[in-house]
């Protein structure tokens, strides 16, 4: 597989030793930081950025005809927004320290360790990245179209919240970083991991992966891959899908499911793009762009030790909560129309006519399964339609133990001291049946029909009693 280029724009390395441009050079592209250029005389620094984007420099500031000390304000000056990481001596910390009070990102002495040196430049990209994503997050939160329409038009959805969400897509969906997808079950959360890979533009496939349920050595195999004899049946090397993702973006749903062995390993993959495929003792590295998702409460996992902190705060990086239907109940009537039509269509049968009622109906409803719930229920009530008006007897049956019958749980489930507070004085039986119809109409968005089902009311019981109030 061809290495892929990292970061996108190089960093630069300026030092007056030809050895150690050399030697660090080797070292950081060891460590998947590839894209290098390098730069022995500190006079040609600043032409250097004229024709270059540069991520990162590293500086040194020891060096003959302009010291790293003289330089970096320039370089502050012409482009703040690189991150500068000064190299020094032992003996010259306190021009460190100067240059840190000048902006400079951080600073190494020598002799460098390598890791360190290529742990500071990840560090130092990944700050450059966030900065420039809030910059560009600002401009597209200050716009109310979306730039990449086309990459939603699978998620039908009228609610200001999802628009939101996707505004903020655009916003970073071209950056490296990983992003958290979280939300109840149903709630989208494929669809979303989806859209981002489009607004990407990344030139890789969208590869899906449910970690669910699976030990360490399948996730290894099926992630990472392995290689021939790695294990009793391992008669030939294997691909992980992790290598599919090249230059694309690889989904992992289900990540609170996984593994405190297979944490540590996605852990390795984020901070600095290198795994292990199965048998093997030299790493790969992966440029694929990584997307996860949960519906369980990953912040209580961390506090109680099933989930690793430092991988929490790696994922969090961008984090996307999908608001669940009860809460965007504007999207019920669009979304049960389209699940009419699709249903219809592959189903083979003309479209239903959904009664008035439906819509309000489905309203009551909190959806615990979300918009999958939703689908279910109308591909259920239209392999069943035969002709004419949708019947609304699925829905009811689905729905009815739940909401359509909140007065007689709350009746039966508690006593009537707690299903309703008294004041001082009681009200009437006429004052009492008013405040109960007046709450069913209120739930029921004012329709009677739906308003007569929860107070266990035929419509026309309940057209009386109100036609008795009016008078």
């Amino acid at each position: 597989m061809k290495a892929a280029i990292y970061p996108s724009n190089p960093v630069l390395l300026v030092d007056d030793e030809e050895q150690f441009l050399l030697s660090a050079g080797l070292a950081i592209t060891a460590h998947g930081i590839n894209n290098v250029i390098t730069c022995s005389d500190s006079r040609k620094v600043m032409g250097l950025l004229d024709e270059h984007e540069i991520s990162l420099i590293v500086l040194d500031i020891n060096m003959p005809h302009i010291s790293g000390l003289e330089l970096l304000p320039k370089i502050i000056e012409k482009s703040p927004e690189i991150p500068v990481v000064i190299v020094t001596a032992l003996n010259d910390v306190d021009s460190a320290v100067k240059c840190m009070k000048m902006g400079a990102f951080d600073y190494i002495l020598k002799p460098v360790d390598d890791t360190r040196l290529a742990t500071t430049i990840r560090r130092g990209l990944d700050i450059r990245d966030m900065r420039q994503e809030n910059k560009i997050l600002k401009e597209y939160l200050l716009k109310d179209e979306l730039k990449f329409p086309e990459a939603f038009s699978s998620i039908i959805t009228y609610s200001n919240s999802m628009h939101s969400i996707f505004k903020y897509i655009e916003a970073i969906a071209r950056t490296p970083l990983p992003i958290l997808i979280t939300g109840e079950t149903g709630s989208g959360k494929e669809q979303i991991a989806g859209a981002i890979h489009k607004v990407s533009g990344r030139k890789g496939d969208l590869v899906r992966v449910n970690v669910a349920g699976v030990d360490d050595t399948f996730f290894s195999d099926t992630l990472f891959g392995h290689r021939k004899g790695a294990y009793t049946g391992a008669d030939r090397e294997r691909k992980g899908l992790i290598e599919q993702a090249s230059e694309g973006t690889i989904f992992l749903d289900e990540i609170g499911d996984l593994s405190i062995e297979s944490q540590v390993k996605l852990l390795r993959l984020l901070q600095d793009g290198s795994y292990y495929p199965l048998g093997s003792d030299l790493p790969k590295l992966s440029d694929a762009r990584i997307v996860v998702a949960t519906h369980r409460d990953i912040e209580s996992m961390v506090k109680d030790s099933s989930f690793r902190k430092d991988l929490y705060f790696r994922l969090i990086s961008h984090h996307i909560h999908i608001p669940p239907l009860r809460e965007r109940k504007e999207d019920i009537r669009p979304l049960t129309d389209y699940f009419l039509d699709k249903a219809s269509q592959e189903l083979y049968k003309k479209r239903p006519t959904p009664p008035k009622e439906l819509y309000d109906l489905l309203k009551i409803y909190d959806f615990p399964g979300n918009v999958r719930e939703l689908e279910g229920m109308v591909y259920d009530a239209v392999s069943i339609h035969e002709s004419g008006i949708l019947s609304m007897e699925v829905f009811k049956n689905r729905i009815g133990t739940r909401s359509l019958s909140l007065f007689e749980e709350s009746s039966e489930s508690r006593s009537s001291e707690e299903a309703i507070s008294f004041g001082e004085n009681l009200p009437t039986l006429k004052e009492a049946e008013e405040l109960l119809i007046s709450e069913a109409l209120k739930r029921a968005n004012g329709n009677q029909g739906i308003a007569a089902q929860i107070l266990g009311l035929t419509r026309t019981a309940l057209n009386n009693r109100l036609q008795r109030s009016r008078k």
